[in-house]
């Protein structure tokens, strides 16, 4: 891969340049195909650098791709459809890198079936009063509950103050389905631990909590790629940890500068993710039941997406209130009432 202006600082506060970049996921290659092989991704492009200018989400393939570069086709919330950059192999990661992108976010499914995700993911967000520590003790929290399931799940450092929890699922139910295993796992975990754990989306209700954003297993919402950067001045990277190791480490621990001597001394703490690909009938019957015994139906979805069969109303609590007193009609996509309205990763 040609990498034009090596010398360009893309993290300037780390003195990391496009070259110490494109080495760096030349040099974690392995690793970093883990999670990427064969998957749609969205790139979080800075092309002046972080804090030079312009960033944009690039979903579309762009133009530029080498014709040796793969793409997939991936249907959207609105039914359209188009053509993603899919990482095939090491050079398509460094070609990102090329093109400025500082945050790989990838689908979760393959090229061969986009409809059908085959990792489940569980996103630990802090809110405003919470931090790591926090998102730690809710992950060791969830472990518990997949080892009951059976379920083997991996974890990762967020590049944030959050933890990402990545199960591999065998590929044979919607995004619809895999949303609706992943809240009631949450509401489980909320039932066990209430001072912890909320799944509520509106901010206004969440409190110190750490908040499960079961919106990140919606259709074309993306969790930040294991071992990619973030964009943050310290050149961050969101790592996978073993769980013994996870009260051990701080998100700061892991930088470009830092991985590469930790994955050669220690491996890669997924290396065996791709190991077995795990059922959702336990946490589908879980759903049942939360609906069945609780009368506990689906939750809202991101302000963008259209009306979803079964969904509530999306109006932020206090305004429904005031619309019951008859003093205001409220909003029923209101995006500041809720967050993670974008495709990647804020956590």
């Amino acid at each position: 891969m040609r990498i034009s202006s090596p010398d360009k600082l893309l993290f300037p506060e780390a003195g990391v340049s496009k070259l110490d970049l494109a080495t760096y996921y030349a040099d974690v290659a392995d690793a970093v195909l883990r999670g990427l092989r064969d998957r749609p991704v969205a790139l979080n492009r800075f092309p002046d650098g972080l804090g030079g200018g312009k960033s944009f989400y690039t979903k579309a393939a762009p133009k530029g791709l080498p014709d040796w570069a793969s793409t997939a086709r991936v249907t959207f919330p609105s039914g359209r459809t188009g053509d993603e950059v899919c990482v095939t192999e090491a050079a398509t990661v460094v070609w990102t890198v090329q093109m400025g992108a500082l945050e790989l976010h990838p689908w979760p499914v393959r090229a061969a079936d986009t409809d059908h995700p085959d990792e489940l993911r569980i996103d630990l967000d802090p809110q405003p009063g919470t931090d790591f520590a926090e998102a730690v003790a809710v992950a060791r929290e969830a472990h518990a509950l997949f080892e009951e399931l059976g379920i083997r799940p991996f974890v990762k450092t967020s590049g944030g103050r959050g933890l990402h929890l990545l199960v591999r699922i065998e590929p044979r139910w919607t995004f619809v389905e895999a949303r609706r295993a992943v809240i009631a796992f949450a509401r489980e975990l909320e039932r066990r631990r209430p001072e912890q754990i909320t799944t509520s989306w509106w901010k206004e209700e969440r409190g110190e909590r750490i908040f499960i954003d079961f919106n990140q297993m919606a259709r074309d919402r993306m969790t930040v790629a294991a071992y990619s950067t973030r964009a943050r001045p310290e050149a961050i990277v969101s790592m996978p940890v073993l769980w013994s190791d996870l009260g051990d480490v701080e998100p700061g621990d892991f930088t470009v500068k830092t991985v590469p001597a930790l994955v050669a001394k220690n491996g890669d703490a997924n290396a065996e993710i791709d190991d077995v690909a795990h059922s959702l009938d336990a946490l589908l019957e879980m759903a049942d039941r939360d609906e069945k015994d609780h009368g506990l139906g689906d939750l809202p979805y991101p302000p963008d997406f259209p009306k979803m069969p079964g969904e509530p109303k999306r109006v932020q609590p206090s305004k429904a209130r005031h619309d019951d007193d008859g003093d205001s009609a409220g909003s029923a996509g209101s995006a500041e009432a809720a967050d993670s309205t974008h495709q990647g990763s804020k956590s």
